[in-house]
C-alpha cells in the first residue's frame, strides 16, 4: 500500500466549554480555552488515503482531486468561522480538535472515491496535534 497526503490551513475560533456544567466546572476543566469570548487557531489539515496505484495512472488519488475534496468540504466550511456556532456539522459538540477530526473523516471517508481515507491529522498549533484513523 502507498500513503499520501494533502495538507490545507484555515483559520477559526471556538470556545470549548460543556454548557450542561456551571462556569467553575469549563473554567477548571477546559482552562483559557472557555475565555467567553472565544480564542482562535491556525490550524492545518493533513489528510492522508491510501491504496494501490493502479498502473494506468500510478497515483493512488489525484492530489489535485483531494485537495479540491478538502476545500469544499472542509475548509470553505470552517475557515474564518466560529466553529461553536457557524459550522452545522459541529453544532452541539465542544469544538476539541479531537471532535473535529472525527467530524471531518465522517465528511470526507464518502467523497474519496479513490484509494480510502487512512488518517486525519489536526494541527491545532505546532505543539498540539491530533491524529484520527476511523
Amino acid at each position: 500500500m502507498v500513503l499520501v497526503t494533502r495538507k490545507a490551513s484555515f483559520s477559526a475560533s471556538h470556545r470549548l466549554y460543556n454548557p450542561a456544567w456551571p462556569d467553575a466546572r469549563n473554567a477548571e476543566v477546559f482552562g483559557k480555552c472557555n475565555n467567553p469570548n472565544g480564542h482562535g487557531h491556525n490550524y492545518d489539515i493533513e489528510v492522508t488515503v491510501g491504496g494501490d496505484p493502479p498502473e494506468d495512472t500510478g497515483m493512488v488519488i489525484d492530489l489535485k482531486k483531494l485537495a479540491d475534496i478538502i476545500e469544499a468540504e472542509i475548509i470553505e466550511r470552517v475557515d474564518h468561522k466560529n466553529l461553536n456556532v457557524d459550522v452545522d456539522f459541529l453544532l452541539g459538540t465542544i469544538p476539541t480538535a479531537e471532535n473535529m477530526a472525527i467530524a471531518f473523516w465522517n465528511i470526507l471517508a464518502p467523497k474519496i472515491t479513490e484509494g480510502t481515507l487512512r488518517s486525519i491529522k489536526l494541527y491545532e498549533s505546532a505543539n498540539n496535534v491530533v491524529e484520527y484513523r476511523g
